[in-house]
């Protein structure tokens, strides 16, 4: 797609996210469009719907949108071309650092989570007689 403009229903279908969240998202500043239309129409870019993304993938582990935020703008600023000192840089890659160790307890205890209630889906399957009909 290169510079490509895509307006906010093919972005809500690549990243599966509802127009509604899209503009939600917008609106408190997580994501902004990079282009409007003639008529007004938000236009994204491929760098938009990997930002979005990047926010998809933080909510089912209960980030929030100032950790959301917070995360995304050390990034842009790692990704800006502007030059950092190297204790920027470093402070940058920690909190970076910081959150991908948040992002993998977080991954642990839904493994937990999920094994809990699978024990008691299958607690609830033996107590059924065997030849229950459906």
């Amino acid at each position: 797609m290169g510079g490509e403009h895509m307006q906010i229903g093919e972005v809500a279908a690549r990243t599966e996210l509802s127009l509604r969240t899209i503009r939600h998202y917008e609106e408190t500043g997580l994501v902004t469009p990079s282009a409007r239309s003639q008529g007004g129409f938000r236009l994204y870019t491929e760098a938009d719907v990997a930002r979005l993304m990047v926010i998809r993938r933080m909510k089912p582990l209960g980030f929030s949108l100032d950790e959301m935020r917070e995360l995304l703008t050390a990034t842009d600023r790692l990704d800006s071309v502007d030059e950092l000192s190297a204790s920027e840089r470093a402070e940058l890659l920690e909190r970076i650092r910081g959150f991908e160790t948040a992002a993998q307890q977080r991954v642990a205890d839904l493994r937990t989570q999920l094994a809990r209630a699978e024990e008691f889906a299958a607690t609830l399957r033996e107590r059924l007689p065997r030849d229950a009909a459906v």
